[in-house]
């Protein structure tokens, strides 16, 4: 019998099987850590479904597809062919210049505890129009007398139109009604009825006041095209086909500037019908948050596993050199701490900035660690030890959240670091000796 109680102290005393029970026990953390992962999914998933609600109701997107000078063609049947009617033709130009000024005045609205960023604004439209080259587009003399011709505004979301539209063409001034008649270039928007001059260029002006959600866009209809926006907010993402020539981004708002000619675009100046797509060269500006909380919440769960490891292995080599026998359930206990960080991280996060919840978790979780290794080692160096090393840890994390575009170089470098310390203080444990502690020695 004390032979057998002999092999079983030494079995359960081995330091293999310590490892063994500290790898099991990181596997079986790694639930409640896909468990939290899982939550902060539908946590971003109800804010996108939020913002997805209040964007329906505001105004979505808005992109400005404007103006289209549109003439209709009528064909009718040469003598001989087995025509049965007419056949009517759309007939698109683009202004020679094109200039768009204004500004893009955000506000922020809030459904519970989720923020959606919306937007008002004032633009004011300037340019001409040569007169149309019919003979460039092959349409006989004969078919131009009596042509219905208009300008077509491009506007996705009408419910974002505050102001009634009038239109300067030349010496007239014209009402936009709904609606665009081919709809080969914009399909939702407003048009007014012009007249032509064939003989000399034209120009025009308007402006046009829109509410919307999160993007404001633009076409590059003109030959050159000019645009200059300006914003009170902090933190625009600009994107699309092209990226201002000019911009500024202070703590003042932003101020960007588009120059844009012909020969950028993959489309002409003038067509027929609609074998052309212009939305492929859009290009603006979203209002966007500054900080996704959600997704630095997921990142830094990511990194529960290495946590986990990392902060066993700290237990395990004080456990190793204090002689003092610490039990499987207290790593599960440490264990189940650091799991609770990323969900305190995730909550705090939703009402605070993602940096002070950030800090009021990990301190929380490091206080908690430190109280109980001190009473599990009681020794403060020891327990100075764990704590500034898993606070190095947090830091390291913090870290690597900040720096996006370097997370990958500078997690690989800190792993490096981390595995060289790992394997120069293991370098000489004995693996095959018993634990040690002080029952055994007294």
């Amino acid at each position: 019998m004390e032979n057998s109680e002999k092999v079983k102290n030494s079995l359960f005393n081995s330091v293999g099987l310590k490892l063994a029970l500290i790898a099991f026990l990181s596997l079986l953390l790694m639930i409640p850590a896909f468990m939290i992962m899982d939550l902060i999914s539908e946590r971003e998933q109800r804010s996108n479904e939020t913002i997805k609600e209040v964007t329906s109701l505001w105004g979505n997107e808005q992109t400005l597809t404007a103006p289209v000078l549109t003439l209709q063609v009528v064909t009718s049947p040469k003598p001989g062919q087995n025509a049965t009617g007419s056949t009517t033709r759309y007939v698109h130009f683009l202004p020679e210049n094109l200039k768009i000024s204004g500004n893009a005045e955000p506000e922020v609205r809030y459904r519970g505890i989720y923020k959606v960023v919306t937007y008002r604004s004032k633009l004011h439209v300037t340019g001409n129009f040569l007169p149309p080259d019919f003979e460039a587009l092959n349409i006989p003399k004969t078919e131009i007398s009596g042509m219905d011709a208009w300008i077509e505004i491009g506007i996705p979301d009408m419910r974002g139109i505050n102001q009634n539209i009038r239109i300067h063409w030349g010496d007239s001034v014209m009402a936009v009604v709904p609606g665009t008649i081919s709809r080969e270039i914009a399909p939702s928007g407003v048009h007014a009825r012009v007249k032509i001059d064939y003989t000399s260029p034209v120009t025009f002006s308007f402006d046009v006041d829109l509410h919307a959600s999160s993007g404001l866009n633009f076409i590059p209809l003109g030959k050159e095209t000019n645009v200059d926006l300006t914003s009170t907010w902090t933190a625009p993402k600009f994107k699309g086909a092209f990226i201002p020539d000019n911009q500024k981004v202070d703590e003042n708002g932003f101020m960007a500037h588009w120059n844009i000619l012909q020969l950028n675009r993959n489309y002409p100046q003038q067509w027929i019908g609609d074998q052309y797509t212009v939305h492929e060269s859009s290009f603006g500006v979203d209002l966007i948050t500054q900080v996704d909380t959600y997704q630095k919440s997921m990142r830094s769960a990511k990194y529960a596993i290495l946590f986990i490891v990392l902060t066993f292995l700290v237990f395990f080599f004080a456990e190793i050199m204090t002689a003092v026998r610490i039990h499987p359930f207290n790593y599960l206990l440490v264990g189940i701490a650091l799991c609770v960080f990323y969900s305190l991280l995730t909550a705090l996060a939703e009402y605070i900035p993602f940096t002070i919840a950030y800090l009021i978790a990990s301190t929380v979780i490091l206080g908690m660690i430190g109280v109980y290794a001190h009473s599990l080692y009681a020794k403060k160096q020891v327990t100075a030890t764990v704590t500034l090393t898993l606070a190095a840890l947090y830091i390291y994390l913090f870290v690597i959240l900040q720096l996006a575009n370097y997370s990958l170089i500078i997690g690989n470098i800190g792993l490096v670091v981390i595995l060289g310390l790992v394997m120069y203080f293991s370098r000489k444990i004995n693996w095959y000796s018993p634990l040690k502690s002080h029952s055994s020695e007294e």
